[in-house]
């Protein structure tokens, strides 16, 4: 058995060099996840992509031919493909320049740290003279933005996070808003060796401390903490949390000393909590008729929260909404308020239960193949990547810069699927219409590859030589291949630089290393760098032999703000006051109507007038799924073993179900004025009444004649494509209003279980 790494865990597995044949989780993972069971079925599943393919009418009649997304693929040798491809890259950075290509490539691609395709292609990029980048992401686009303006640099609450066995030696209370998933909790980017998010939330229970989760999902949490559930209308946890800082303030229970020593602003947010700007008291009773919680439980929490020693946690769920700033500011000011920033088991966390590396004690850096310097500076937040494609030459405002969308002409995509990621996806699929060329490495016949130009095999993790270690994680694996490729899929390193070698900078990508070479420089150059630093590391040759190597960790009992709480002159923060900011001069100074300086209420947008809501009033969570990694592996047996006749499940309260006249099991529609799909119907009372739960991840599957109609039941055909704000510019792909209704016609056959049409 050999041992190996993905995002969701490590596993051991032997092959018989062209399939796996035995797989199971490594045995040094106390909770092993089931998500690894999608490995082996995945690999040579009918939606591989076997060899490379042309888009028939890019081949025929040039750039920019239409359908894309529609037209059958012509398969091509590796030396015809590779020969246009950099043909069409000659064309236009010498045409347009390098301001016309776009390379953002999001996604989590693989776990291995040389086969990085983000990496791999940046480096390929930069070497012909750059790309337009994406900033931030999907998943923290609005903390990102907000944060540093906030409490500083954001790494100060993600890589410093205080640790889970802190928490639970020393939390009385945790108020998770967002809740703990566990399954959002067993990933993260590069790896998991030891899932542990049930066995520090267990043993902090054991030892009395209490839980209480504020989702509309009672499954948010793990049973082992034993959670009060507390289920506001999703989109009012801001609300909620002005209604607990309103309790604070008025009863006496803010910790005035800390917000003296440590933050700025309290004033002109406490005039706003009493209603000296507005008129309007945010007190629990106000909250109670926004949020659905009672006056009488927010104000006891209130209390609760200050009599002890408190975590408040903030989920990333809540920021990728329309305004998601709001309850992420509103957290740390919560905290504060309590005055435990910087106390053992106290303070603020953003993220628990968001992925596996928050409260992991940081350790040693890790190898990283280097990408050299972009020659552009012009860059876009990465989820306006539609609005980007769509409106060449448009300005817009973004953290306080007047910024104008340039004009692209090629996207090269490598290791990410947008039509995951992005919202409202008829219009990401017009988008991706526009651009000349649309380039796409990858291993299966996702939407993206079947919405490009030229598509290219790339090898599953199983099928190369690697190296990983997860972000926050202290093990790292040799990751040998385990099979040989499918098809004559090859590496994107090869790819890369074959195709340098043809537009004449293939020394300056490859630097005239194998892989294989590339793998033992970069450990040994790491190596060298860690010895200075006094740790002691094997050479290449017996890491490579051995199952793993345990990197040291130079501080496993860190608490996040312990220096700056001991001294805020010595250790100040990155904030322009070296403070907490609860009202930033510099966000007021923006000018931002949807984001002022200090945190508020604001209604979204769906909401106003109630129009909407009249005519779609089920509340959509399009969370992250159970079964598989965003939309990683979607043909994988573990994550088609949760689905109802081959559609992604939908998550109903028995109220809601027979108010429709729906049934478990059924086929049903989900529908606003944006889009529809189809999904199949779980009657469960553990998501809120009013509640409709559908996770991303589902294979976009468009109708051939209506794209706004998913067949497959992936919920980004119903989110809006707009930002949290005009600061971040972030994803709000969490919420939307939807109906639903049984699904009266034939059911239709699946396309995107098979590859797309293939021409000669």
């Amino acid at each position: 058995m050999t041992t190996h790494l993905t995002h969701w865990g490590a596993f051991e597995a032997s092959s018989d060099g062209e399939r796996l044949t035995s797989v199971r989780p490594w045995r040094g993972d106390p909770e092993p996840m089931p998500l690894i069971e999608n490995i082996a079925s995945a690999q040579h599943h009918p939606t591989r992509i076997d060899q490379p393919y042309v888009r028939r009418g890019w081949l025929a009649n040039g750039p920019g031919a239409a359908p894309r997304g529609a037209d059958p693929f012509v398969p091509v040798s590796w030396e015809r493909a590779l020969d246009l491809l950099a043909g069409e890259l000659g064309r236009v950075y010498s045409g347009h320049g390098a301001e016309a290509v776009y390379g953002g490539s999001y996604g989590w691609a693989s776990a291995g740290r040389f086969h990085h395709a983000q990496s791999q292609l940046h480096r390929f990029l930069n070497c012909l003279g750059g790309y337009v980048r994406h900033a931030n992401s999907y998943s923290l686009g609005a903390s990102t933005v907000l944060l540093p303006h906030v409490i500083g640099d954001i790494g100060w609450v993600m890589q410093h996070a205080t640790a889970k066995t802190v928490l639970a030696e020393h939390s009385e209370l945790v108020v998770a808003f967002g809740g703990l998933s566990p399954k959002n909790a067993a990933v993260s980017p590069g790896g998991v060796s030891r899932h542990n998010a049930r066995t520090w939330i267990a043993a902090a229970r054991a030892r009395g401390c209490r839980f209480v989760s504020i989702s509309p999902l009672r499954d948010d949490t793990p049973q082992e903490g034993e959670a009060e559930w507390i289920a506001p209308l999703p989109g009012s946890d801001a609300a909620l949390m002005l209604a607990l800082a309103q309790v604070l303030d008025e009863e006496g229970l803010a910790d005035r000393e800390f917000l003296r020593k440590y933050t700025v602003g309290y004033d002109r947010f406490a005039d706003y909590l009493r209603g000296t700007v507005d008129g309007t008291v945010k007190d629990p009773q106000w909250a109670a008729a926004i949020t659905g919680v009672p006056a009488g439980r927010i104000r006891t929490l209130a209390r609760e929260m200050a009599a002890v020693r408190t975590l408040v946690t903030v989920s990333w769920s809540l920021q990728r909404a329309q305004y998601g700033e709001q309850p992420l500011w509103l957290g740390v000011v919560l905290a504060a308020m309590l005055g435990q920033i910087g106390l053992p088991g106290g303070g603020f966390g953003h993220g628990y239960g968001s992925a596996a590396s928050l409260g992991e004690p940081a350790r040693i850096p890790v190898p990283r193949f280097p990408q050299g310097r972009n020659g552009v500076e012009t860059f876009i937040p990465v989820a306006r990547i539609a609005d980007m494609l769509l409106n060449p030459g448009l300005p817009y405002r973004y953290n306080g810069h007047d910024l104008v969308y340039p004009d692209i002409r090629l996207v090269y995509w490598c290791g990410g699927n947008p039509f995951h990621h992005h919202q409202n996806l008829a219009r990401l699929r017009t988008a991706f219409a526009r651009p000349d060329t649309v380039v796409v490495h990858d291993a299966f016949w996702t939407a993206t590859a079947r919405h490009a130009d030229i598509v290219l095999p790339s090898t599953m993790s199983i099928e190369r030589d690697d190296y990983g270690v997860g972000e926050g994680d202290r093990v790292f694996f040799p990751m040998r291949a385990l099979t040989r490729p499918h098809g004559v899929a090859r590496d994107d390193y090869w790819m890369f630089a074959e195709t340098a070698e043809r537009l004449g900078v293939g020394k300056e990508f490859s630097e005239g290393r194998t892989a294989g070479e590339w793998l033992r420089h970069l450990y040994g150059e790491w190596r060298l760098v860690q010895s200075v630093a006094g740790h002691d590391l094997p050479e290449f040759d017996a890491f490579w032999a051995s199952e793993s190597l345990e990197l040291p960790v130079p501080d496993p009992d860190q608490v996040l703000g312990a220096q700056f709480r001991a001294d805020p002159d010595r250790f100040p923060l990155t904030t322009p006051s070296g403070k907490i900011e609860i009202f930033s001069e510099m966000v007021d100074g923006f000018g931002y109507a949807d984001c002022p300086g200090h945190p508020v209420w604001l209604e979204p947008e769906e909401w106003l007038g109630g129009a909407a809501a009249a005519w779609f009033p089920l509340q959509l969570v399009a969370n992250q799924p159970r079964t598989k990694l965003h939309s990683q592996l979607d043909v994988g047996a573990h994550s088609q073993s949760t689905k109802v006749a081959g559609r992604e499940p939908v998550r109903l309260h028995p109220l809601d179900a027979a108010a429709r006249g729906l049934h478990e099991g059924e086929i049903v529609r989900i529908f606003n004025g944006r889009g529809s799909c189809l999904a199949g119907l779980v009657v469960d009372d553990a998501v809120r009444a009013g509640i409709a739960q559908l996770s991303t991840g589902a294979w976009y599957d468009p109708d051939p004649d209506d794209p706004t109609f998913c067949r497959h039941g992936n919920p980004n055909v119903l989110t809006a494509d707009r930002p949290t704000s005009t600061l971040s510019q972030g994803c709000t792909g969490q919420l939307a209003l939807v109906e639903i209704e049984r699904y009266a016609d034939a059911v239709p056959d699946l396309a995107v279980s098979s590859p797309p049409p293939v021409t000669e």
